[in-house]
């Protein structure tokens, strides 16, 4: 008689809505560890029957054989009985529900027997009742009655009152449980501190240093400095399905995979933070805050002129750990059989630069967005192969909440046959008529000191006669070229430059496309003082 085994499967819903419920980078990180506890905290403390830390969670997962997955809200764990299942599946909703208000779970399971006895069909079928749970409208546990006073930052009912730093506060219950927590040693309740995620991103795992609260942000103001940009960056790893199609089929290669995939993007993250520390040692607040890491995931907050830096070394380090940790499984498997890159994954990025002051979730929205048009972009033309490496990035310069495609339309194209949608830009190789991150940067750098200043208003100046007056444009850089051409070397450079970016032969999609936007919103970020 076969072994009785059941395979389960929980998705959180709504994370980024829970998570970006205020524009309070406080409230932000303390869902972000929610859900980071979710599928590990919480539930290796259900599976195992004892209530088990953060860390201890994460050991005893990673040695039960069963914990196939448990990362960015997913968890897949074969239960080798029924009761055992059922008491799970019974209990973790209300327990989540409870622990995290406003998040729900979805759940499934599949029974290993008969047509679903492979882990490959057993997985396929979990995945499919998982998506028609997610179609299943759930009941709120946060809302109240019409009467009932609620807050000021999120609309929902009020369950607390706390005095905090002299003022009352009032919060409804997810934000209790983003925020605080009671300690039993102390006897009383006190605010959540948030630093596993810092820890995570900041501190390979083996290392004993610890990240102080003094040392991390717990508001948006602490993490600016010349001015007022920041930066949301959200990078996703490229190749994961393929990957999967081949090895699902298999729970342990499967489980050491998925593992092996997330200490990659961990490590990643913390060679990035090393690689731009340099730039902030003299600052008491570290100007940089992870929201999301794990998988092959990544979203964090950041001083906006240290975003480039940080997301170039992030996708590097990404390639690098990945053919470190997974080249033996991707090339025993041959999972890429086509074009250059066949043993690591590659990923995108996409980096919205916005004001402290504007919407987090439009924000988060964006950079998702920006990825993937950089997916997009990287995979164009490619049939099985791994695409390379890039990102995409835009500085907002108003108040408009609108998708990817509006923004292009209204802010990026002065004509119909014009525009100013360069990106994206390439990590190591550029395809076709793109160009590398190192490109761009270089031509940023030129921009600087007194005659480059000159220089960038000229290119202002020019960027607005495009959209009014197209043939004015025409003389005016002409008249700019002329002026440049004294004979110096500093000044031929800068011709050299002003002809690059305003090359029109560069042509996608029927339209002249011109870098310009994107030299200028990164001199600007990286040299305007405001403050």
């Amino acid at each position: 008689m076969a072994e009785e085994k059941y395979l389960y499967g929980a998705a959180v819903q709504g994370i980024q809505g829970f998570i970006f419920q205020t524009n309070k980078l406080r409230d932000i990180v303390g869902a972000s560890e929610l859900v980071e506890e979710i599928c590990t905290t919480k539930f290796a403390s259900l599976v195992s029957g004892k209530e088990l830390a953060y860390k201890e969670a994460k050991k005893y997962l990673k040695a039960d054989k069963n914990a196939i997955l448990f990362a960015a809200g997913n968890v897949k764990y074969i239960f080798e009985t029924k009761e055992a299942c059922e008491k799970v599946a019974r209990v973790f909703p209300k327990e989540i529900s409870e622990f995290a208000p406003g998040i729900t779970v979805s759940q499934a399971v599949v029974k290993m027997e008969g047509k679903f006895e492979k882990f490959e069909d057993a997985v396929n079928e979990l995945e499919k009742r998982l998506r028609t749970q997610r179609n299943k409208p759930m009941k709120s546990q946060t809302l109240g009655m019409m009467g009932i006073l609620r807050s000021r930052q999120t609309g929902l009912p009020v369950v607390s009152k706390l005095n905090d730093s002299g003022n009352d506060e009032l919060i409804d219950s997810a934000t209790w449980a983003k925020l605080y927590e009671f300690s039993r040693k102390e006897n009383k309740v006190r605010k959540k501190t948030t630093l596993k995620l810092c820890q995570k991103a900041f501190v390979k795992e083996n290392d004993d240093k610890k990240i102080k609260a003094e040392q991390v942000a717990f508001d948006i103001e602490k993490i600016t400095q010349n001015n007022d940009w920041i930066a949301v960056i959200h990078a996703d790893g490229n190749g994961l399905g393929q990957i999967v199609q081949k090895i699902g089929k298999n729970e342990e290669k499967f489980k050491e995979f998925s593992q092996l995939l997330d200490e990659a993007t961990t490590l990643s993250a913390v060679k990035a933070y090393e690689a731009v520390k340099g730039d902030f040692n003299n600052s008491e607040i570290i100007p940089i805050r992870p929201i999301v890491l794990g998988g092959d995931d990544l979203t964090v907050v950041c001083r906006a002129d240290l975003a480039l830096k940080y997301t170039e070394t992030f996708i590097k380090e990404f390639e690098n750990q990945t053919k470190e940790k997974l080249e033996k499984i991707i090339t025993e498997n041959k999972v890429f059989e086509k074009g250059d890159i066949k043993d690591r994954l590659t990923a995108c990025a996409g980096i919205a630069y916005v004001k402290s002051s504007y919407p987090f979730y439009y924000a988060y929205e964006l950079a998702e967005a920006l990825c993937t048009t950089a997916k997009k972009d990287a995979k164009a033309g490619l049939d099985g192969e791994l695409p390379k490496s890039c990102l995409m990035f835009h500085k907002v310069q108003d108040s408009f909440t609108e998708d990817w495609s509006a923004i292009v339309k209204r802010e990026l194209m002065p004509q119909e046959n014009i525009s100013f949608e360069f990106g994206p830009y390439y990590i190591g190789d550029a395809k076709d008529n793109r160009w590398t991150l190192k490109e761009l940067m270089e031509k940023a750098k030129a921009l600087e000191g007194k005659e480059g200043n000159a220089v960038k208003s000229h290119l202002r100046n020019w960027m607005s006669l495009l959209h009014d007056n197209p043939a004015m444009a025409v003389q005016k850089l002409k008249r700019l070229c002329a002026i440049l051409d004294d004979g110096s070397e500093a000044k031929k450079k800068l011709k050299n430059l002003v002809e690059k970016v305003t090359d029109k032969s560069v042509i996608r999609n029927e339209k002249e496309v011109y870098p310009v936007y994107d030299i200028l919103a990164v001199h600007t970020i990286n040299n305007q003082k405001t403050k």
